[in-house]
């Protein structure tokens, strides 16, 4: 048998696909810096300082200097910093602290990285499934992923969902102010719930998840929001709804994971009022598979592989997954016995759809 020739290499696509693996190195090694730097308050301390060295940032933060140096360089090098060679102090310029610190700011972006390390937790389960089939729940994950998800989805909550997601459908943000029922399916920690009641003090809201310590965190979010009186909170799977005629039944970033999709949008129609409307959230996705090659979509890919299609899978569910078309939502609203399915509004990282009766 005669050997395989080789096939010849561009050498300057071979050193630019080289550069771009040792970056995504650097950024797989980073991202684990970056949780730490958040679960430790490093940058919190940054960001009230206006330039330290690592001997003093250690000091702020009660942690171990040499282990902050290497940190800080990381930090840097990835841009996650800045630094003044003349004096050898390291800070945060303006965006980074608000990006990295403040999170009732849109642009927060610290809740990723709990997602990213929680998810990666799952690396070994996830590799046998791909062997022998089967799924992770939801609930079998690092404590982080939940912690993480809220983070991460907040900000997006409170910038966009009252001031142009619900207005975005067919009447309910007037059902709403005037009085309304809304149920919030797979609410995790209760961040939608809340932002809407307090929204909206004339309307009732319940949440549901089938995460128990979610929920009994969602109840504490509620409590300290001060609008428990009108939220309820309960540990439960989205076929069993109560039957309360809601004006709005909401899923926030969650129909795309689970192991019944179809009947949980028959259950969200059948609790509907007649002129209610569904709210379905889902990320940001190509109608084509090509049309998820860009930074969102590789990222929603990453996390679909390690947890989303995997949590439906696990269900025996159809796996919409994270990256599923429009099209693939599409049917199974329609097949959960709903009449009219369409795009309200978007972002750059969700679409926002709507089901009507």
């Amino acid at each position: 048998m005669s050997a395989v020739t080789p096939a010849p290499i561009n050498e300057d696509k071979m050193n630019a696909f080289l550069g771009k693996v040792v970056g995504d190195f650097g950024a797989a090694l980073s991202s684990s810096l970056v949780y730490i730097g958040q679960k430790l308050g490093l940058y919190k301390a940054m960001a009230a300082a206006d330039a330290v060295t690592p001997a003093e940032l250690a000091e702020k933060t009660s942690t171990n200097e040499r282990y902050v140096r290497e940190w800080l360089i990381n930090q840097a090098a990835s841009g996650y910093v800045d630094y003044d060679p003349s004096s050898g102090r390291y800070s945060l310029s303006p965006e980074q602290a608000l990006a990295l610190t403040d999170e009732s700011s849109p642009y927060y972006v610290g809740g990723g990285f709990f997602v990213v390390k929680a998810m990666t937790h799952a690396v070994n389960r996830i590799e046998d499934y791909f062997k022998n089939g089967g799924g992770m729940l939801w609930g079998e994950h690092d404590a982080d992923l939940f912690v993480g998800t809220e983070r991460f989805f907040r900000p997006g909550y409170a910038a966009h969902l009252i001031a142009s997601w619900i207005p975005a459908l067919s009447g309910i943000e007037a059902k709403l102010k005037a009085g309304g029922k809304v149920a919030d399916i797979g609410c995790g920690h209760g961040s939608s719930t809340v932002i809407m009641a307090q929204a909206y003090p004339n309307s009732r809201f319940w949440g549901f998840d089938n995460h128990e310590k979610s929920i009994e965190t969602a109840r504490q979010r509620a409590d300290a929001a001060g609008v428990s009186d009108r939220v309820t909170f309960a540990v439960a799977n989205a076929s069993e709804l109560p039957d309360e005629q809601f004006d709005m039944v909401a899923f926030f970033d969650c129909l795309h994971d689970m192991g019944d999709p179809v009947g949980a949008c028959k259950r969200a129609a059948e609790v509907l009022a007649a002129d209610g409307s569904a709210l379905i959230v889902e990320p940001m996705a190509g109608n084509t598979v090509e049309e998820n090659f860009n930074i969102i979509g590789r990222t929603f890919a990453g996390a679909s592989t390690l947890c989303c299609t995997s949590n439906s899978l696990a269900q025996n569910g159809p796996a919409l997954g994270a990256v599923a078309p429009e099209s693939a939502i599409r049917e199974v609203v329609l097949a959960g016995g709903f009449k009219e399915f369409r795009r309200a509004t978007e972002t750059p990282f969700n679409r926002i759809f709507e089901a009507r009766k």
